[in-house]
């Protein structure tokens, strides 16, 4: 199938950094909403599953259950950007995101509570998609940093925020729980006016077909995978026939998704795009670091609350500095990076920094003094400042253009996989290394894999739940600690290019004009 591509009827040129400012505010109050209902919920999950009598199994699946839906949808987000106005879609993330939201505040069971966090994950797979490939039309590599550096302050805002508000939510009786969910909702109407208002972008409409049997088989493939990882063990045995089946079931299916992208003229992941070893490399780094940062952090604020025994409050207090020193990181090598054009550097030394932090973090158990818990997380957190970001400007960089939007959305994709099967996998590792270090101890009211609530319990028994739960944590991150080494050796053979000074629309019409005078070329070469 031959792609058509219509020139945008002006091409911008080089945008100020007003214009750009204005362009992005939009962009940066959507992703704003989308991290604070994240960091708010995170801090109050506990609480909440205790109140709707849910197991960690659940606990697991709440946060899964976003992670899978906003992995599976990434991809159909950037092929759809391809067609359709991006301004709009992004409206449309805004406003799904707004339903879950709306949708969860109401949740009186765990089951709706798991499928308002699909709607929320699909809006939240629009965002993640579409931010980035918008931020790429309007701004040129060499300057990205410095912008990338300003989301990181948003991201690092948001997350700072979610669990100090979710915390005192949570902890004020006449609110409760289910206004962490209500609090996104003025924020998501802000960001859809302010989308309205201030961003303008010309309209490059694309003939693509998307492959919705290959996204199908996807996420059929990826949802095989994941039950079995949060259900054996609890459920079935981890050497049972219902492991075969729904491995097999999920390697199969993955296996037949292979096989139509690579027939397909539009595929939802085009295998072609790996023949570039930036890509390739980077895609590899961003998986490895997902798994590693999902999986090993996602699970501190039920640590703070379990094993040290904190309210959900002074919770969302002690994760600061792990995002103290992700601000730092971000907003200060984004600035440097577009002041030298030097990058590469960056990415290393944030893959020896995260190694460093998670392997310290396996250290950890209920005893575990706030000092060293602080320099910890703050070494995790300035690793990951350093990676996540400067990961895609080096793959947006080494593209053309009329490949960005698949690329970035590959990126995201395989970062969001590997968080989703960091999150699920170490969840039931969690699970059952709590119910092992139990022995035959019921804390949860009768189920074994419960989450407890150790305010109910007597001396005695809180001290063996701590116990078991701080020591688990840290063999969480003792897990997670190789992955961080891989992501490390990964980005040391990523090739380091000069930042290219124009933004993605200026070069798709550079892109444009070559293939037309190439075009005009081969009869005279003829």
């Amino acid at each position: 199938m031959t792609v058509a591509t219509e020139a945008p009827e002006e091409t911008p040129g080089a945008m100020t950094n007003r214009q750009i400012l204005q362009a992005m505010s939009g962009l940066m109050a959507g992703m704003f909403v989308a991290i604070l209902a994240g960091t708010v919920v995170a801090n109050a999950l506990p609480r909440i599953i205790t109140d709707l009598n849910a197991s960690q199994s659940s606990y697991t699946w709440v946060i899964t259950a976003e992670l899978l839906a906003m992995t599976a949808t990434v991809p159909l987000w950037g092929k759809l950007s391809d067609l359709y106005n991006k301004k709009l879609l992004l409206q449309l993330s805004l406003g799904l995101f707004l339903v879950g939201s709306l949708l969860a505040g109401f949740s009186n069971g765990v089951g709706l509570l798991i499928f308002s966090r699909v709607i929320q994950g699909i809006g939240a797979g629009g965002l993640t998609a579409l931010v980035q490939i918008v931020m790429a039309a309007v701004i040129p590599p060499r300057r990205l940093g410095k912008y990338a550096g300003i989301f990181g302050a948003v991201f690092a805002v948001g997350t700072v925020a979610g669990p100090l508000i979710g915390g005192v939510l949570v902890d004020t009786s006449w609110l409760g729980w289910r206004w962490c969910f209500f609090i996104g909702v003025p924020f998501a109407l802000a960001a859809i006016v302010i989308l309205q208002r201030t961003l303008t972008l010309p309209t490059v409409r694309r003939e693509v077909k998307i492959d919705y049997l290959g996204a199908g088989l996807i996420v059929a493939g990826v949802c095989a995978l994941l039950i079995w990882t949060t259900m054996a063990g609890s459920q079935f045995d981890w050497a049972s026939w219902q492991t075969a089946a729904l491995t097999g079931t999920g390697v199969v299916l993955l296996g037949l998704a292979v096989l139509v992208e690579s027939r397909v003229p539009e595929p939802v992941i085009p295998l072609t795009i790996f023949r570039n070893r930036t890509v390739t490399l980077t895609t590899v780094a961003s998986f490895l670091v997902g798994l590693a940062m999902f999986g090993g952090t996602v699970f501190l604020s039920q640590y703070f609350q379990i094993a040290l025994g904190k309210s959900p409050t002074v919770a969302g207090l002690m994760s600061l500095p792990m995002i103290g020193g992700l601000l730092v990181s971000s907003t200060v090598a984004g600035q440097i990076i577009s002041a030298t054009g030097r990058w590469k550097i960056y990415l290393v030394a944030g893959g020896v920094t995260m190694t460093a932090g998670l392997g310290l973090l396996a250290t950890i158990s209920a005893d575990t003094g706030f000092g060293l818990l602080s320099l910890y997380m703050a070494l995790l957190g300035i690793g990951v400042g350093l990676l996540m970001q400067n990961l895609v400007l080096a793959a947006q960089n080494d593209v053309p253009a009329a490949e960005l939007g698949s690329a970035t959305s590959v990126l995201s994709f395989f970062r969001s996989m590997g968080g989703t099967i960091g999150t699920s996998v170490l969840g039931a590792v969690l699970a059952n290394r709590v119910a092992s270090q139990l022995g035959g101890f019921d804390a949860g009211g009768g189920d074994a894999h419960a989450v407890p609530d150790i305010s109910q319990l007597p001396d005695e028994a809180r001290e063996l739940v701590q116990g078991a739960y701080g020591s688990a944590t840290g063999d969480l991150f003792l897990i997670a600690t190789p992955f961080a080494v891989l992501a490390l050796i990964t980005v040391l053979f990523i090739k380091e290019k000069a930042l290219k000074t124009t933004n993605a629309t200026q070069r798709l019409a550079e892109e444009a004009q070559r293939e037309e005078a190439a075009k005009d070329a081969a009869p005279t070469a003829g």
